[in-house]
C-alpha cells in the first residue's frame, strides 16, 4: 500500500528538517512492519555513540562477485572495517554501536565514473555559465557533491570544471569541510579548442609541447585524472604528448568516444577509459573499431580496458519526458537556494523543444547493440552517468544507470553492481582501501530496505549511508 510519510529528520549538518514523501511498503505481518521500522536507519553527520560500529543481519553483496553473505555482520572502526562475517560466527564486539540492517541489501558504497559537478540538471549552458560561474565552488559543486552521497555514491569521477574549483571541493570534502563522495577530479576538458566562453574549464592545445605543458599544469596542481576530448580534431602527435605526460606523472587518461576517430586514436595513444556509447545515430560501431577494441583488450600485460558507456540519460529520456514526476522530487534541491532551483525548473518546461534532445530518440535503438559490441569485444565496463546535464539529476541517475543496465540491457545485478563498486576502485588504483566490504577498507556501505539483486531500482531509495565510517543517511 501508499503510505504518505512526514516528520522531522536530522541533515548531515545536524539540521532539523520537515520532510513530506510517499513511502512504498510492502506489508507481510505486523511484526515484520514493526521490526522494519526499529531498523531504519536515521539520517546524522557523526558517529553517535561508541566509536566502534557493528552492521548486523542484513544481505551482504561484497563487491566481489561471490555468494551473498546472510545474516552478515561487518564491523567497523573508526573510519575502516575490522571485521566480516555472519551471525553466529562472527561476534559484535562488546559495547559497539549496533545498526542493524535485518531485511536489507548491504553494499559497497557506489561509484559513478563521470559525474559533473559544475552543472545541475539545466537545460541552457550558456545561461548557466553565464550566471553561476562564480558560485561553482561556494554552492552549485558542494551541492552536487551532497546529493550523490545521499544518494549512495561514496566515490565518483568529476569530468570537467575549472581547475581551482574542482581541487578546492575534492579537498574540502577529504577534509571533512563539507560532505560529499570521495571525488577523483581531472579538472579542465583537454581538447584541440575550447568552445567560445568556456575557457575556465576546457583548455585547447597547440602542438604536442602544449599539450604536455597542459598536462603538466592540472597535474602539478593535483588532478587525478586527464580528460581528453575532441581528440580526433588533433594530430596524433598532440594526442600522444597528452596521453605520454600524463602517463609519466602517473594519472590515467579518460577519452571521449563521441566519433570513431576519437576512438581509433584514443588506442593509439594509450588511453586507459573511453566515456559515452557515442556514434550518434549510427547503427554500431565499425568493424575496424571493434577490431582496434579487441586488439587491445587482448593484450593483458596492459591491464583491462575501461569503458563508461553512460546511457542511462539517452534511454530514460523518453519515460521523463511523458512522466516528469522526478522533477517533483525535492532530492535534487538539496544544498541549492531556492532561486536557483526555480531556474532550473523554468529551463526545463518544455524538454520535447530543447535542441539537447532532438536526436535522442532515434539514438536510443542503437544503444543495445552498441552496448553488446562492447562487452563483446572485452572493455570492462563502469557505470558512470554525466550527471548534471539536462534532466539528469545527481540525486538520481546513479541508480537509473544500474537499473538501465541490468532492466533493459539485460545486465545480471551482480555485474552491474561490481561496475559500480569493484571494478572503479581498480580503474583508480584505489582497490587497496575501497570497492568492497571487506576488512582493511574504508568503511564505504550502503543499505537499502529489501532485495536489491532482484529488484536493483530499490537503489533508488538508499536507506543508509556510511562513508570513511561516518553515517550520513
Amino acid at each position: 500500500m501508499i503510505q504518505e510519510a512526514g516528520g522531522r529528520r536530522q541533515e548531515a549538518g545536524g539540521k532539523a528538517v520537515t520532510y513530506t514523501h510517499k513511502l512504498l511498503v510492502f506489508t507481510l505481518t505486523a511484526g515484520l512492519s514493526a521490526a522494519l521500522a526499529a531498523s531504519a536507519p536515521q539520517r546524522g553527520s557523526v558517529p553517535q555513540g561508541s566509536p566502534v560500529k557493528a552492521l548486523v543481519g542484513g544481505t551482504l553483496v561484497d563487491g566481489y562477485g561471490g555468494p551473498p553473505i546472510r545474516n552478515s555482520v561487518i564491523v567497523v572502526e573508526g573510519d575502516r572495517i575490522t571485521a566480516v562475517g555472519r551471525q553466529g560466527s562472527l561476534p559484535v564486539p562488546a559495547g559497539a554501536e549496533v545498526i542493524s540492517t535485518e531485511g536489507m541489501t548491504v553494499l559497497p558504497g557506489l561509484w559513478d565514473m563521470h559525474v559533473h559537478l559544475m552543472i545541475d540538471g539545466h537545460a541552457d549552458y550558456d545561461h548557466w555559465d553565464r550566471t553561476y560561474g562564480s558560485q561553482l565552488a561556494s554552492v552549485i559543486m558542494p551541492a552536487s557533491a551532497k546529493q550523490l552521497l545521499l544518494a549512495g555514491v561514496t566515490s565518483a569521477r568529476d569530468l570537467g570544471a575549472p581547475l581551482e574549483a574542482s581541487i578546492s571541493v575534492r579537498d574540502r570534502i577529504r577534509s571533512g569541510e563539507i560532505p560529499g563522495p570521495t571525488l577523483y577530479v581531472s579538472g579542465p576538458f583537454i581538447q584541440h579548442e575550447p568552445y567560445p566562453n568556456t575557457e575556465a574549464y576546457r583548455w585547447g592545445v597547440k602542438g604536442p609541447d602544449d599539450g604536455r605543458a597542459k598536462v603538466a599544469r592540472i597535474a602539478g596542481a593535483g588532478v587525478d585524472v586527464v580528460k581528453l576530448i575532441d581528440q580526433d580534431q588533433m594530430t596524433l602527435d598532440e594526442v600522444r604528448g597528452v596521453v605520454d605526460e600524463a602517463h609519466r606523472r602517473g594519472k590515467p587518461v579518460v577519452a571521449h568516444a563521441h566519433r570513431p576517430e576519437e576512438i581509433r586514436r584514443g588506442l593509439a595513444a594509450g588511453v586507459d577509459c573511453f566515456e559515452h556509447t557515442g556514434l550518434a545515430t549510427a547503427p554500431a560501431y565499425p568493424d575496424d573499431v571493434i577490431e582496434g577494441i579487441r586488439e587491445r583488450t587482448a593484450k593483458m600485460s596492459l591491464g583491462p580496458l575501461f569503458w563508461t558507456p553512460t546511457i542511462e540519460g539517452l534511454l530514460n529520456y523518453e519515460y521523463l519526458r511523458d512522466n516528469p514526476e522526478a522533477m517533483d522530487d525535492p532530492a535534487w534541491h538539496e544544498g541549492l537556494p531556492d532561486a536557483i532551483v526555480a531556474d532550473i525548473r523554468r529551463s526545463l518546461e518544455h524538454p520535447d523543444r530543447l535542441p539537447y534532445f532532438q536526436l535522442t530518440a532515434a539514438r536510443r535503438p542503437t544503444l543495445a547493440r552498441k552496448f553488446k559490441q562492447l562487452r563483446d569485444a572485452g572493455v570492462v565496463m563502469l557505470i558512470g552517468t554525466d550527471s548534471g546535464i539536462p534532466m539528469n539529476f545527481h540525486s538520481q541517475s546513479t541508480w537509473r544507470e544500474l537499473d538501465a543496465w541490468v532492466n533493459l540491457l539485460g545486465v545480471d545485478p551482480i555485474t552491474a553492481i561490481r561496475a559500480a563498486t569493484y571494478w572503479p576502485s581498480v580503474a583508480m588504483k584505489a582497490n587497496r582501501d575501497a570497492g568492497t566490504v571487506s576488512a582493511g577498507k574504508y568503511a564505504d556501505i550502503i543499505a537499502v530496505r529489501g532485495d536489491a539483486l532482484r529488484y536493483i531500482a530499490l537503489l533508488q531509495r538508499v536507506d543508509l549511508v556510511v562513508k570513511h565510517g561516518v553515517r550520513y543517511r
